[in-house]
């Protein structure tokens, strides 16, 4: 029997439209090797290793009428040369023409007629680096999936492990005919995948009442969140099939040391520092921001069980980031909180509760419904924040280290911006990828992220801190940086006044708060 898309894995294919493709992605970053890499040593890394996930050779046939959902089936006219590419920018490549390159390529959809993935070798980074981008459909996929196409090349030593080869011969494509027949045997002998369209057969009556209350009551968690949808602000606007992509960086153990000291969790810390991160970056946009500023972010977490290596397992959050909080350490205590909170009312269901109820619908419908979940997206939140975390021990791709992975999540409709992170090897890495017309200043944002990390930090007793941690902009100042001082003009309602308007070399004007007691005191917490 061929192996069925489930309801969620299938609404990334419905969703998808010319400006909102539903590829993920990630930028891993490399130090050549002596011997040196390219695209034929690539290329072989790939033809050794494919047969680990052969999912990467299988494409999407859609069964006729749609009366079921679409099926993988093996590509029999399979091309590896097709999906792995080569790309150079001008010697020596700066990081900023290899963002402009990512934001071009990302832009681009998939070919659904080939196995839904692709890699780009890039030639030409300055210090002898090249960088490795991988495309993959989300329907594939989820976020800690979404590496498993890197994985296949990457070692834990310099020295390639080779797998045993193995002589693939593809399946005969099922005919329509075949299909068909499939589909209709599927839902009368298994009348549950009627309900829930799992892949697991049967379901009991009690295990199928229990998923139905589940899915009502997150539909009933996810009503109660439109009711009251977020406030209108830059991150929503109508956004156009072109791209940006924006980078930062930190230490993981800078998010450790806060986490100890403050509590809560790592995940906690990274959402704290992406409200105090927005915040900086909508004052600098000259935007009101009031004690009640809120941004409502989307954060998918994994729950893949086992050893399930496709398919998309999430639950997901809708957490409102206290972005008019100028208090860091309130900021991530108010976030810890509600996160807690969340957790005990189960109400991480109703974020998906649109999409996975779909299932009780014919194919049909479900792509209605997947396309109107998609329009309403921006009633119900403002941006994604994903936080996948990776192996903390260097990997190697044919000799060469890679040296930072950074995460490309897709946009939904009306999404101007989506945030991930991975973490790898000791570092934390950002990805931003973001409309390029309505985000043309994404690499504030960006900056913006290890600001407020070192904001958050600089509350943390010095000895506590990791030793090469980055200062805050209050701790810069004070050891006798160069700042300009400007004056700005702010909406009605912000918290910004004119004396607290400074200028930083590289973003321009950033509006900021006076500094609160938990910045000029090391270790003392507002709350």
């Amino acid at each position: 029997m061929a192996d069925r898309l489930s309801p969620l894995d299938v609404s990334f294919l419905y969703l998808e439209e010319s400006t909102t493709p539903m590829h993920v992605g990630g930028v891993a970053i490399f130090e050549a090797p002596p011997e040196g890499f390219d695209l034929d040593k690539l290329v072989r890394l790939i033809e050794e290793r494919i047969a680990l996930v052969p999912r990467y050779r299988q494409k999407v046939r859609w069964v006729p009428g749609r009366i079921a959902n679409p099926v993988w089936v093996d590509d029999v006219d399979f091309d590896v040369a097709y999906h792995v590419r080569r790309s150079a920018l001008p010697r020596p490549g700066s990081d900023a023409q290899l963002k402009d390159l990512v934001g071009r390529i990302m832009s681009r959809p998939l070919d659904r007629k080939r196995p839904l993935w692709e890699m780009y070798l890039v030639e030409g980074l300055s210090g002898g680096r090249f960088a490795i981008l991988t495309k993959t459909h989300h329907a594939m996929v989820d976020g800690a999936g979404a590496i498993d196409i890197g994985q296949v090349i990457l070692d834990v030593t310099p020295e390639p492990q080779r797998p045993a080869s193995e002589k693939w011969r593809p399946r005969p494509e099922p005919s329509d005919v075949d299909l068909l027949a499939s589909a209709v045997t599927e839902v009368l002998s298994s009348p549950g995948a009627a309900i829930d369209a799992v892949r697991s057969g049967a379901v009991d009556v009690r295990e199928t009442t229990e998923r139905v209350l589940r899915r009502a009551a997150g539909l009933a968690s996810a009503a109660m969140t439109m009711a009251r949808p977020p406030s209108s602000n830059p991150l929503n606007a109508p956004i156009g099939e072109a791209r940006r992509f924006g980078t930062a960086a930190a230490r993981l153990d800078a998010f450790k040391a806060i986490r100890r000291h403050h509590g809560g969790t790592v995940n906690d810390v990274v959402l704290a520092v992406v409200s105090g991160a927005l915040r900086e970056w909508m004052m600098t946009r000259g935007e009101s921001v009031s004690s009640r500023t809120q941004v409502r972010a989307l954060v998918p977490v994994s729950v893949r069980v086992g050893e399930e290596s496709s398919g998309n397992h999430i639950a997901a959050f809708l957490v409102d980031l206290p972005v008019g909080e100028p208090q860091p350490v309130v900021r991530l205590h108010r976030i810890s909180y509600e996160m807690e909170q969340l957790k005990s009312t189960g109400q991480m269901v109703g974020a998906q509760a649109l999409v996975g109820i779909a299932g009780f619908a014919p194919s049909t419908l479900h792509s209605l419904g997947a396309r109107a979940a998609n329009g309403l997206s921006r009633r119900m939140f403002n941006l994604v924040v994903t936080n996948v975390p990776g192996p903390q021990f260097p990997l190697y791709a044919g000799g060469a280290r890679m040296l930072a992975a950074h995460p490309v999540v897709p946009l939904a409709k009306g999404q101007a911006v989506a945030i991930g992170l991975t973490s790898y090897d000791g570092g934390v890495y950002f990805g931003l990828n973001a409309d390029r017309d309505a985000m043309t200043d994404v690499d504030v944002l960006a900056e913006c992220l290890e600001s407020a990390l070192a904001e958050l930090l600089s509350t943390v007793p010095a000895a506590k801190r990791p030793q090469d941690a980055p200062q805050s902009p209050a701790a810069k100042r004070a050891a006798g940086k160069p700042r300009k001082r400007a004056v700005a003009a702010p909406d009605a309602g912000s918290v910004v006044r004119p004396a607290q308007v400074s200028s930083a070399p590289s973003r321009g004007l950033v509006a900021r708060p006076a500094d609160p007691p938990s910045r000029r005191a090391a270790g003392s917490d507002p709350s």
